[in-house]
């Protein structure tokens, strides 16, 4: 059960890497099949369930910086600041055919693209913790910004809030 695996997170390259009983499966977690298992076993409201009160539990002094499609809206309600970040299909199978790229893999943009309309919409009808911007959350449209637009956008929403110093980024 979700409740007992042996998850642990360790600072990696590139951000944050996932271990399971130890084992570095990063790479199989940040897939494009580990995300479409991902949510393929979210519709099940158990795993959920199972999943909410470990991903509580990571939110310790000094705070963190969590992703996910339902971070704002079930797992930290009472977050100082909830940012929904969105695209357009297009825009995020681009970034994401562009990533897989870069790291040898094989990938076609059309059938990318498909997934992700796929995925949205069975995450946003899912009943268990659906796909939906938090009411107090401020949603920053990417379509058409570079990363360092969406980083200073950020910094600035953290500033505003008082939630630390702006710095350069």
């Amino acid at each position: 059960m979700a409740t007992n695996l042996d998850v642990s997170f360790r600072p990696g390259s590139e951000g944050v890497d996932v271990l399971l009983a130890g084992q570095d499966v990063t790479r199989a977690v940040r897939s494009e099949e580990g995300g479409h298992g991902a949510s393929a076993v979210a519709v099940i409201p158990d795993v959920r369930a199972a999943l909410l009160e470990r991903q509580r539990q990571l939110a310790l002094a000094p705070g963190l910086v969590a992703d996910g499609r339902d971070m704002g809206s079930v797992v930290f309600v009472d977050a100082p600041l909830k940012i929904f970040l969105s695209a357009s299909p297009e825009a995020r199978a681009q970034r994401r055919y562009s990533q897989l790229l870069a790291r040898g893999e094989s990938v076609s943009l059309p059938r990318l693209l498909e997934a992700i309309k796929e995925r949205d919409a069975r995450d946003a009808n899912r009943d268990a913790s659906p796909l939906v911007a938090a009411e107090d959350a401020v949603t920053i449209d990417s379509t058409e910004l570079s990363v360092d637009a969406v980083f200073n956008r950020v910094l600035d929403l953290v500033a505003t809030r008082g939630l630390g110093t702006r710095a350069s980024g």
